[in-house]
């Protein structure tokens, strides 16, 4: 009985818990999906680096590619992008993104009046130089 009397206490005393956890709206945090991306070729993360871009406006023709994998949120403007073949997709403020490492990146294109702003985190090795490798589209 003292057993069964303990898990009724229990269930009573964490029910509005569980409660105010499943209501988003009473919660003080707010926890939204933006990306989920495998890191494949991840092995050695020794270090990270985050920058803030801006791209003035109508900026076209910077296909690049990265040492290492990239994760990136678009803060402000629209941006045209596309990994080698891939299919076009346009970001707008908020969307995140994913460049694999060693990968082309076709387009990472401004296409708006103004400038387009974005972060972008370098999940670097120890051995990974240059941040970026500008192409050309010959």
């Amino acid at each position: 009985m003292k057993t069964v009397f303990r898990i009724a206490l229990i269930i009573n005393c964490l029910s509005p818990l569980v409660l105010q956890a499943d209501d988003e709206s009473q919660s003080p945090v707010i926890r939204k999906e933006l990306l989920s991306a495998a890191l494949l070729e991840v092995e050695n993360v020794s270090r990270i680096e985050i920058k803030e871009i801006t791209l003035t406006k109508r900026v076209t023709d910077i296909a690049h590619m990265h040492p290492c994998p990239v994760i990136g949120q678009i803060l402000e403007g629209s941006i045209v992008f596309q990994i080698e073949d891939g299919e076009e997709i346009v970001l707008n403020e908020g969307d995140a993104f994913y460049e694999p490492a060693n990968t082309e990146i076709t387009r990472f294109d401004n296409l708006g009046p103004g400038p387009a702003k974005f972060l972008a985190c370098y999940l670097l090795s120890k051995d990974d130089g240059n941040l970026i490798q500008m192409l050309n589209k010959d």
